[in-house]
């Protein structure tokens, strides 16, 4: 019988040879022994430095508006579903946020993205969002990103024409457990802007949330299903249970699922960027250093949609002191 060793740098040969591994073998790395789970973080990491070099991609966001959104994502604080307290705004002036995505730039962010908490833009708003991001481009010259809920082809090519780089767009979680997480909407309609946003030629971010109390085996569902849609980035929150919501007393996942999911995702997509997203700084006791070294390439730096981050100088600290680039 192969050892878990054998059977590790087994899968790491497909993917270093392009044939790349089966759903099965993701399932049994996604169910090795927790004392076999150092030896999968650092065979994953061989595979990102090999893919990808020393480099980490290192993002911004600007939650452009902030409002009660008429979903109700029970992970969410600002669904209109739940009372969380959580201030909220309009669009701001271009300006404003010409001067955010300038001091991002200054910090060393390479991608700067806007996000918007609502459904689907309505048309004065997308043409408020279009204005934005022609400011950006003609004054700072960050590359920029969008997740403003689902999309029409027709705003996925004006995106596309303003050079948006890549359009954000999580499935959440997996197709078994979507339909506890959210109701106003289906995971098909999710899958369906992916699938807008990849016609009309914008890179595809896409991921989910971890610690959503989903079982390890839904993990695995949703990391084979971004499998197949190979996007360019993948980004992987990890529960922040937020007071009012349906999930605001979920218990922390345990570090070894966390590194799972990073490190399995990693042999499933050699080329991503695979990005440690909102929660690191409170579910992690180290900022994402592990992470960094178990198949992740990415950090979102400065703070989340609702809720602060580390300093970019200290993140950029974190990436140089565990040998890796900024």
């Amino acid at each position: 019988m192969m050892s878990m060793h054998d059977f590790i740098k087994e899968c790491q040969e497909k993917v270093f040879s392009g044939t790349g591994i089966s759903s099965d073998d993701a399932e049994k790395l996604f169910n090795l022994p927790d004392k076999d789970i150092g030896e999968l973080a650092r065979a994953a990491n061989q595979i990102t430095r090999d893919f990808n070099g020393n480099r980490v991609d290192v993002e911004q966001l600007n939650n452009i508006k902030k409002n009660a959104c008429s979903e109700d994502c029970s992970f969410c604080g600002q669904s209109a579903f739940f009372n969380t307290g959580i201030d909220t705004y309009q669009l701001p002036p271009a300006e404003e946020v010409v001067i955010k995505a300038e001091k991002a730039k200054k910090e060393g962010a390479e991608s700067y993205c806007l996000v918007a908490a609502w459904r689907e833009p309505s048309p004065r708003d997308f043409e408020k969002v279009c204005n934005i991001i022609q400011e950006i481009n003609d004054k700072v010259g960050i590359s920029v990103e969008c997740s403003l809920g689902f999309l029409t082809p027709v705003q996925a090519k004006k995106l596309k024409e303003l050079k948006v780089k890549r359009y954000n767009h999580n499935l959440e979680t997996s197709k078994s457990k979507f339909s506890e997480i959210c109701t106003t909407h289906t995971y098909e309609d999710r899958l369906k802007t992916l699938y807008i946003a990849r016609d009309a030629g914008l890179e595809l971010c896409t991921g989910g949330i971890i610690g959503l109390g989903e079982t390890r085996k839904q993990r695995l569902e949703l990391a084979l299903e971004l499998a197949t849609l190979y996007p360019e980035e993948v980004t992987i929150n990890i529960l922040v249970p937020v007071p009012g919501t349906p999930l605001e007393l979920q218990t922390k996942l345990e570090n070894t699922e966390i590194v799972r999911m990073f490190s399995v995702v990693r042999f499933l997509l050699p080329e991503s960027v695979i990005k440690i997203s909102g929660g690191r700084e409170t579910n992690l006791n180290d900022s994402g250093e592990e992470l960094l070294q178990s198949g992740a390439n990415g950090i979102i730096t400065s703070g989340y949609l609702t809720m602060g981050g580390n300093d970019s100088q200290k993140d950029m600290n974190m990436i140089k002191k565990i040998g890796l680039e900024a």
